[in-house]
């Protein structure tokens, strides 16, 4: 096909002389995407949804997990990437940008073969502005292999969820969302090992990544650290709505309370510093709890990733039983995220404690890939 405008080429956005058609980096791992997490207050629900666009391995996918119970209900859609890049639509998933940067609507269209599977219509509106994440890097040897800017945002979701035959009314007082954008080269399955793959396994990798909606302030907190503690990426920052600077909140430390025998956190506490050096603890109570490695696509899921090619119009519907965690065994070396009640100065709030920790990380008394708490100092 020739090497035409597309309809974006009309706009005064370029970065770079090429058309939109086109990312400046040549690199496969070419990605841009986004996540929402949408959860009710009392643990019972946690739904999380995404889409992705690959450039150059030319793909589009998207996908929606809901955990309801002990049942994890998932969605997944891949397609061939059009010309059409305002269309964010697969299969049956769909994100509209109805008012950037405030409000997006997000749809499951039914499967008319299974009336009961999951099926929604909410609409998500800000409540705080968007806020930068850290610009990420991340290499393996010499050579780099993620490079992302994001911006995270909290706000409320409104709607309807239905799935099994049940309708989940989605309220503003009642439920919370949040969600990331980012954008850059992040790798997708497919590519060569090498020496890479042989040589430079990490030994330990532990993060946190953790947007909480309060009813004044929304608050980001970001830890990465390798397996001795050495921190490679951190962030502590609270948003205010009514246009105020954002406050950053020092250098966060973490005492996290694992479930014996797991690295599965059941209770935590970021300790922050404010400007003046006033100590703030923001404590996470686990409410419900969804691996990204089951249904959502993400590492090391064995069933679909991400950027994957699966054909023209590949849909996948399915449910997974979370009673039994030995029934999914890759889900411990993948990152969980973790819908939790928080409380921060005697504020109550709603958000996400994302988690993951693999090998040794000394801080926690880790010392290596099959090391569980209970053994290991908490």
């Amino acid at each position: 096909m020739p090497d035409r405008p597309i309809a974006l080429d009309e706009y005064p956005i370029h970065q770079v002389p090429l058309s939109m058609r086109h990312v400046a980096t040549g690199d496969r791992n070419a990605y841009d995407r986004c996540i929402f997490h949408v959860m009710d207050h009392s643990g019972r629900a946690l739904l999380i949804a995404g889409l992705g666009v690959y450039p150059n391995a030319g793909v589009i996918d998207a996908y929606a997990t809901l955990r309801l119970g002990d049942r994890l209900h998932a969605v997944r859609a891949s397609d061939a990437l059009t010309d059409d890049r305002l269309a964010l639509t697969v299969g049956p998933l769909t994100i509209t940008v109805e008012e950037p940067l405030a409000r997006l609507r997000l749809t499951c269209t039914a499967d008319p073969d299974d009336p009961d599977g999951l099926a929604y219509d909410l609409t998500w509106a800000a409540a705080f502005p968007a806020t930068w994440e850290p610009h990420h890097t991340q290499y393996r040897g010499d050579r780099l292999t993620l490079e992302g800017r994001r911006f995270v945002q909290a706000g409320t979701c409104t709607g309807r969820i239905r799935v099994a035959g049940e309708e989940l009314a989605v309220t503003a007082g009642e439920w919370t969302g949040t969600r990331d954008r980012s954008w850059g080269v992040r790798p997708i399955p497919g590519e060569d090992g090498g020496r890479a793959a042989e040589e430079w396994r990490p030994e330990g990798f532990h993060w946190i990544w953790c947007p909480v909606r309060f009813d004044d302030r929304f608050v980001m907190v970001i830890v990465q650290e390798d397996a001795d503690g050495h921190r490679t990426l951190n962030e502590a920052v609270s948003v205010r709505g009514d246009g105020a600077r954002d406050v950053q909140l020092g250098w966060p430390h973490t005492d996290i309370s694992y479930r014996p025998g797991t690295r599965h956190p059941e209770r935590a506490v970021i300790h922050l510093t404010g400007p003046d050096r006033t100590p703030h603890e923001l404590t996470a109570e686990i409410l419900t709890s969804s691996p990204l490695a089951v249904g959502a696509g993400y590492p090391p899921a064995d069933d679909w990733q991400h950027g994957t090619w699966r054909g023209r119009g590949w849909t996948d519907r399915r449910s997974y039983d979370l009673s039994d965690p030995a029934a999914h065994p890759l889900a411990a070396y993948g990152v969980t995220d973790h819908a939790a009640r928080f409380t921060l100065d005697g504020r109550t709030g709603h958000g996400i404690f994302e988690h993951g920790s693999f090998g040794r990380h000394d801080p926690s008394g880790f010392t290596g890939y099959d090391s569980v708490a209970g053994e290991a100092r908490r």
